[in-house]
């Protein structure tokens, strides 16, 4: 193990401003719940703070001071209870069933959505795997069934809730680690060929998957029903001009933008801190996902690496698909935008997560 360095403070600040800026469109966005929904701001925000962000930040703190290689001996392990508790929403009585997906578990006092759980799971173990190759001179099946297996598992979890969206940003940091970690471009090629076919058939096979496909070609083809949620994006958006219409003056979160506080956050964003503050938004994304890779590649041994590069993926591909859709320049995926949307358990995640980013950080090369 090489010598301690302190942690990473690029990481932990671009991630810290994110987390407080969102905090506060959240509650900026959530006025839009109080007014025409009639909910409580205590329940929408009890959640969000104490668990997501007070909680979040001391699980930063935890994972932050566990040796990183911890989770290399640990990761089979920390899989299979990952997939267990994915099981667990189809139970009756714990799983959760809303707008006719079971995605997440009933715990009393809070939900919890397994899936960023399995997230995690899923990265560490791939990448306990491929750091333990030993050599690329073996059989073609043998290089790409355990990559396969391992995704397979987690492909059925998500897609039979259904929870198409996370599928998509788990197998984008999947391809990411497989190709970081040295794997021939012929098996490239031809998991990247698998991927489009399934992905093909996955679409052409889902009513909701194909109606969001043929709303992305044209967004104007039926504004009152499925381009309503787009259309009232842009129009969000649009408002918000250059310097945006100042926070909390958003117009569309009180009667006519759906899931204001969730997939459509950016949005609410967009229309008070306009053009300009959607770039700098975009920018600490950036910020957060370039200086991880910066710091994969100086990353003490390839595990270290590869778990950098999944967890990065995991944020920046989810992150930006959430913004994409809500630009109408990628179909609509229903994602979260990652520490900013409300879900106070998939904050806490996501920054449990990032504390395994700082651990490594303390032990990268000059």
């Amino acid at each position: 193990m090489r010598k301690k360095r302190p942690f990473d403070p690029i990481i932990f600040f671009s991630v810290s401003a994110l987390v407080i800026g969102g905090f506060l469109i959240f509650m900026s966005a959530s006025l839009g719940l109080l007014v025409r929904d009639g909910a409580q701001f205590s329940d929408i925000a009890t959640s969000q703070f104490l668990l997501g962000v007070v909680g979040g930040f001391i699980a930063l703190y935890i994972t932050s001071h566990i040796p990183y290689r911890f989770w290399r001996h640990y990761s089979l392990y920390i899989f299979i209870g990952a997939t267990l508790v994915m099981l667990l929403v189809f139970a009756p009585g714990i799983g959760l069933e809303l707008n006719g997906a079971r995605r997440w578990l009933d715990l009393g006092v809070t939900t919890f959505q397994p899936a960023e759980l399995l997230k995690i799971a899923y990265v560490l173990y791939l990448a306990t795997w491929l750091s333990q190759r030993k050599s690329k001179k073996i059989p073609f099946i043998n290089r790409v069934a355990p990559f396969a297996i391992i995704t397979g598992i987690s492909a059925v979890l998500l897609l039979t809730q259904p929870d198409t969206g996370t599928f998509l940003v788990l197998a984008a940091a999947g391809g990411a680690m497989y190709f970081t970690s040295g794997a021939k471009w012929k098996d490239i090629g031809v998991l990247g060929l698998v991927g489009v076919l399934a992905l093909s058939g996955l679409v052409l096979s889902r009513d909701y998957a194909l109606d969001r496909l043929k709303t992305f070609v044209d967004p104007s083809a039926d504004p009152l029903g499925s381009s309503y949620q787009i259309q009232q994006s842009l129009i969000a958006v649009g408002s918000g001009k250059i310097l945006g219409r100042g926070f909390g003056q958003s117009v569309q979160k009180f009667n006519y933008l759906p899931e204001p506080t969730s997939d459509s956050i950016f949005a609410v964003f967009a229309e008070e801190f306009g053009f300009l503050g959607s770039v700098f938004l975009v920018m600490g994304f950036m910020l957060f996902g370039l200086r991880s890779l910066w710091l994969a590649a100086r990353a003490p041994d390839m595990f270290g690496g590869l778990v950098v590069v999944g967890i990065a993926i995991l944020v920046i591909a989810q992150s930006f698909l959430n913004i994409a859709s809500m630009l109408a320049v990628f179909p609509l995926t229903g994602l979260p935008l990652i520490f900013i949307s409300h879900g106070g358990s998939a904050l806490f995640m996501a920054l449990a997560s990032v504390g395994i980013l700082l651990n490594i950080s303390r032990f990268k090369h000059a």
